[in-house]
């Protein structure tokens, strides 16, 4: 790599400490990283990653705190004169995307990115994690017609695959062995399509509904096939996460569902008026920016939920979710950025992602860096 391409690049994953954290999730849609250096006047304060970002936002962090209130305490960083197999070694030992190099004053000389030494992306894995998926491909899919009028959604293409395709890969890097796909509307294209990538690398197992039953409600099936927690998935999205860390934060929380999130940041184009009490101006914001958690349609649910699941009938996850509020059962919400989640279910949302899997996946940087 060039010098001038290096400083580009160290330049475009460095962040000020007093950054929030809503703008450093945007820098990390923006770059395409999971990981920022944060720097003040040339010298390091530490690295912050979306790991350290979902901690907070679990622990109920505002998304206006500035970075410098979440960063780690321990400094992840080498010294300038650290040979270069030490600092592989750390790289692999903390799955780290780059590693700054400082001097003894801690001012940053150099930053060593991961496909410098690497041709894949081992640092995205954390642990095998071989846990049963339920994929939920029964839609029909009408927000996509013309299209699915000829293909189910799950085998519309997202780049050079089939997003069904894409999903089970992408649990299967993980360890999952065992899919469990709900089918109904042009069901046996599914089938077929699954059966002939499967090539005896996973198993799966079809549950064909005579009729639509909503997003979960064909999943009564199961209740004598899963004893263990397991995902559930819509057909429509994919998700740029590291799945283990989502099993380990609903496993340590005692979760009984857990919901995995995305941060979405919707800008309001025109200036809101805030009004007080007598109905006079008390504010005015110009172009604000809302934000919110909104679900993703992918879940981690215990095995025990199988029997509250009626049979036979139209039942959405949403409909147990909300059960389980009214009982006050643990529900987690696992955040991911808006980046890390693509989805499909529209045209507007179907061709952002294919533009971000373009660029994460399909260029010569992505396929270095995500292959």
């Amino acid at each position: 790599m060039d010098t001038e391409k290096k400083l580009t690049r160290i330049k475009s994953i460095s962040v000020n400490p007093d950054v929030t954290i809503i703008e450093a999730l945007k820098k990390m849609d923006e770059v395409h990283s999971k990981l920022l250096v944060v720097a003040e006047s040339g010298n390091i304060k530490n690295i912050i990653s979306i790991g350290d970002i979902q901690r907070a936002l679990i622990k109920d962090a505002n998304m206006k705190v500035k970075i410098d209130k979440v960063l780690r305490k321990k400094i992840n960083a080498c010294l300038i004169n650290t040979d270069r197999q030490s600092i592989k070694n750390k790289m692999l030992e903390y799955r780290t995307e780059f590693m700054p190099l400082v001097n003894e004053h801690g001012e940053i000389l150099d930053i060593i990115f991961w496909d410098e030494f690497f041709e894949t992306n081992s640092y995205a894995k954390n642990k095998e994690l071989d846990l049963p998926v339920v994929l939920m491909a029964g839609g029909q899919g009408t927000r996509l017609r013309p299209l699915t009028n000829t293909i189910p959604k799950p085998l519309v293409p997202l780049g050079d695959k089939a997003i069904i395709e894409l999903i089970v890969d992408r649990f299967h890097e993980m360890g999952a062995k065992n899919f469990f796909v709900s089918i109904n509307y042009k069901g046996e294209m599914i089938r077929e399509h699954l059966d002939t990538i499967s090539n005896n690398r996973f198993s799966v197992e079809y549950l064909m509904e005579e009729k639509p039953l909503g997003t979960i409600g064909s999943i009564f099936l199961l209740k004598d096939k899963i004893s263990t927690t397991f995902f559930v998935s819509n057909c429509d999205i994919l998700i740029d996460q590291d799945y283990y860390d989502i099993y380990q934060y609903h496993k340590e929380s005692g979760n009984e569902i857990t919901i995995v999130s995305a941060v979405k940041i919707f800008l309001i184009p025109y200036g809101t008026l805030n009004l007080n009490k007598s109905g006079l101006l008390e504010s005015l914001d110009e172009k604000p920016e809302l934000t919110f958690m909104v679900n993703t349609g992918m879940y981690i649910l215990e095995p025990h939920l199988l029997n509250e699941i009626p049979e036979g009938e139209f039942y959405h996850i949403t409909d147990l979710i909300n059960k389980k509020i009214s009982t006050n059962s643990k529900i987690g919400v696992f955040p991911v950025n808006e980046g890390a989640w693509m989805d499909i279910g529209d045209w507007n949302e179907y061709n952002k992602s294919q533009e971000l899997y373009k660029i994460k996946y399909l260029s010569e940087h992505g396929r270095k860096a995500y292959r």
